[in-house]
């Protein structure tokens, strides 16, 4: 075999982390990289004002931070050079789901734990060390060049409103929740995009509080709700953060909104399903206002669906799939998505169906984790979007059952942290041995309490 020629050289639209991540993954394929992004961004790791959703609580699963550290080498040691931590699943996490509280078992998998801000700026300056990738920030996309056969490039808008245009063999859209992607695509004549969306209503509220001393190591806590009952679903978290901070994010569906008021914010986070975030900030001192936001909706743009689809552009990210932040998946999935980019991209080149072949790679990565929020969601009072279909109303109840199982058997809780840290693949839940854990249920009584206190033996 021959190893294929490089990239001349690609474009990526959307600076933040799915964008870092498609540059590293195009780096080493390419003669240039040009991250084009229309906020000026930080120098350090501080908020931007295209990501407002950074101040609530995030979650980068180890299938995540896998995946990015084989795009970054060095970045895990980075995060927590800079503060992050690295923390154990379950052991790590106290955790009340719908059907009971986790047992905290021995580390089966991990996430990273710090500010959505540190997180983004240290991969921010991982790819941007990378020798072939550059940056033009404070630019916005006009419209893709080319047509329905091929993308050539795009035009870009400077802050004067004057127009350049660049040229390039690949432009990946990283753009977010907002890509003008479907539009960009109609104004070349092709055909509208299927798009499927389901809305719990959800709306957030977070604030920082400073870490009462002696709290170092302390568990990231979260109270979910139970959507099978006929009540909107509220949630609180709690996550330790760089600089000895918490933050704390509450969450609810319609006709359950958390309050904009700070004076209400600790009374709402004691009459979620447990008090137990409520109670550890009762006596904390908030270093921030309440900051809130609504655009939670789970939207899924099926560009793999689509009749034709031109070379020379593919879509990751947030900009396919948007999720309900309660589930911590988009960063997952957008750091797996880049890193099928680069298998492919190292395979073949751009071949004329690369852009093809890696939007159904993505398209692949999406559905699983889309599966799981969606049919979470649908069940909340006045939710809306798509109902589930039969086969899938089957799959909740055997979900519903290996939930409680995994409350009191450390084999099921072990598989269901694999799939939840998207280290592998929904299906694995339906192997032999862990049917088998479901049918017999628990193994050990459930707990009355929080676990606060010491690891779960599974061996006695």
């Amino acid at each position: 075999m021959t190893s294929p020629s490089r990239t001349r050289s690609a474009i990526v639209l959307g600076g933040g982390l799915a964008g870092m991540l498609a540059a590293a993954a195009l780096a080493d394929q390419a003669e240039s990289v040009t991250v084009i992004e229309r906020d000026h961004l930080p120098s350090a790791a501080a908020p931007r004002r295209g990501l407002p959703q950074a101040r609530h609580a995030h979650l980068l699963y180890s299938g995540g931070a896998r995946a990015i550290e084989g795009l970054l080498p060095g970045t895990h040691d980075q995060w927590i050079k800079a503060g992050a931590r690295r923390v154990s699943l379950p052991t790590g996490l106290v955790t009340l789901t719908g059907q009971g509280w986790l047992r905290r078992w021995p580390e089966t998998q991990y996430m990273i734990v710090c500010s959505r801000d540190l997180l983004d700026h240290v991969v921010r300056q991982q790819a941007l060390a990378l020798p072939t990738v550059s940056l033009i920030d404070g630019a916005g996309v006009s419209r893709l060049t080319g047509d329905a056969r091929r993308i050539t490039g795009v035009v870009i808008r400077d802050a004067s409103g004057t127009e350049s245009r660049l040229e390039a063999d690949l432009v990946v859209d990283a753009t977010g929740r907002g890509s003008s992607a479907p539009q960009w695509l109609a104004a070349l004549g092709l055909p509208a995009v299927p798009e499927r969306s389901v809305d719990s209503g959800l709306a957030y509220a977070s604030r920082i509080f400073e870490a009462p001393s002696g709290t170092d190591g302390f568990p990231v806590v979260g109270i979910q709700p139970d959507p099978r009952q006929p009540v909107p679903g509220q949630s609180a978290t709690l996550l330790p953060i760089e600089d000895a901070r918490w933050l704390v994010t509450l969450s609810g569906t319609r006709g359950g909104h958390p309050p904009k008021s700070e004076d209400e914010f600790v009374p709402f986070a004691r009459q979620v399903r447990h008090p137990l975030v409520g109670d550890l900030i009762a006596d904390a001192q908030p270093l921030t206002d309440v900051h809130v936001t609504h655009s939670t909706v789970n939207r899924r743009r099926l560009y793999e669906k689509t009749r034709t689809w031109p070379a020379g552009f593919v879509v990751l990210g947030d900009a396919v799939a948007t999720y309900n932040p309660i589930y911590g998946q988009g960063m997952t999935v957008a750091a797996q998505s880049a890193a099928a980019l680069r298998r492919i991209v190292r395979a073949c080149g751009l071949a004329a169906g690369i852009a093809r072949d890696a939007q159904r790679a993505i398209g692949r990565i999406v559905q699983g984790p889309w599966d799981l929020a969606t049919g979470q969601d649908i069940l909340y009072p006045g939710a809306t979007g798509q109902q589930p279909p039969a086969a899938a109303k089957l799959l909740r109840g055997y979900m519903d059952r290996l939930m409680l199982t995994a409350t009191g058997r450390a084999a099921t809780s072990q598989a269901l942290f694999d799939v939840i840290t998207l280290s592998a693949p929904l299906a694995s839940l339906l192997a032999p041995t862990t049917a088998i854990g479901v049918l017999r249920g628990p193994s050990r009584p459930p707990l009355t309490e929080p676990p606060l206190g010491k690891v779960s033996n599974p061996s006695t």
